[in-house]
Formats: structure tokens, sequence, C-alpha cells
């Protein structure tokens, strides 16, 4: 029995689109993890570097959520509201640098984010 695989193929602006995805949590608060995610899901076998470039939006998604969670009951000692900022503030910055990097085929990286998926 044959097994054939797919072709992979290079797409930046899937790549470039699966960044940008992030920027849904400005409009409906959630969106910015689940759009990735399914992308990456979908798409990862077909794509090349979508793997690896779906699993940096994904474990930075995962870091500012847990981010903002915490900051929560530190708005309590006000240092909360700095850190829900930062976090509003990289959600914004990181991914239009790095669609912009991934479109043209560079390297991306999410510098302060943990590495859930590996």
């Amino acid at each position: 029995m044959e097994v054939h695989q797919k072709a992979q193929r290079e797409d930046t602006q899937i790549i470039m689109f699966t960044h940008l995805s992030q920027l849904l949590n400005l409009f409906t608060g959630f969106g910015g993890l689940i759009a990735p995610l399914i992308i990456w899901l979908v798409k990862k076998d077909e794509i090349i570097n979508l793997d690896e470039e779906g699993k940096k939006v994904l474990n930075f998604q995962i870091t500012m959520l847990i981010a903002a969670i915490v900051a929560i009951p530190l708005t309590l000692i006000l240092i909360g509201f700095v850190i829900i900022f930062a976090v509003g503030l990289l959600t914004l910055i990181f991914p239009i640098i790095n669609a912009v990097k991934a479109n043209k085929g560079e390297s991306t990286s999410y510098p302060l984010s943990f590495k859930f998926l590996k």
C-alpha cells in the first residue's frame, strides 16, 4: 500500500495572515488565539515553515493570555494596569512586525514568549 504525501509549498501570505490574525483580539477579545490555531491545524502540513511560525504565534498568544489573567487581580495594587497596558501594546506591535517579516521571508520572533508548543 503506497502512501502519498502532499508536497509542501511556500506561501508567505498565509504565514503573514497567521501573524495578523492575532489582531482579532482587538475586535473580538478572543479570536486572536482561535484564528491562528485553526490556520495552523489545517495548513501546517501543506505550507513550508507554517508549523514553526504557527507555534510561535500560539506560544505568544498563550503567554499574553496568561499575563492578562495574572494582571487582573494585580489591578488591586495598580501594577496590574501596567501589565495589562503592556500586554495590549505587545499584542498589537509584535504581530504586525512579524507579519511584515514573514511576508518578506525573514525569520520572526516573539520575545517574552514561553514555549508551550515545541
